[in-house]
């Protein structure tokens, strides 16, 4: 994945399949200060990745400054995210488009499982 700098962040485009629907999501923060990946509710309800009110639960993000914001935690499987596959992997679902103008925000729990290396010399992720 290339990364390209917006405003002084990481952003990258990603291609997602969930149910065998596939989108691509153009405005993904890399955030390496967020500790879970979360996806804008609105953005991703097209291809059937919705609130499960049944498996997930409500949960309180806090960001910088202590501002913080209601969103859904769930379990997914069979996410694909580019070329990683995953499975029983823990997600939120919120308002991140329009609070902060992002599609999804790929926090340290994706990048660790995957074992992701951010090239930040030459804009990659490995």
């Amino acid at each position: 994945m290339n990364i390209r700098i917006e405003d002084g962040l990481p952003v990258v485009e990603i291609e997602i399949v969930y149910k065998g629907k596939e989108k691509i999501l153009r405005s993904v923060l890399l955030d390496t200060g967020s500790s879970n990946t979360i996806f804008d509710v609105d953005s991703v309800v097209d291809i059937g990745l919705v609130i499960d009110t049944t498996g997930g639960k409500a949960r309180r993000m806090y960001g910088v400054g202590g501002e913080s914001e209601l969103c859904y935690e769930q379990e997914v499987a069979n996410l694909l995210i580019e070329d990683y596959l995953l499975n029983k992997f823990i997600i939120q679902l919120g308002m991140t488009k329009e609070n902060y103008g992002f599609d999804c925000i790929l926090g340290v729990d994706f990048m660790m499982k995957n074992g992701v290396n951010l090239d930040f010399k030459n804009l990659l992720i490995k």
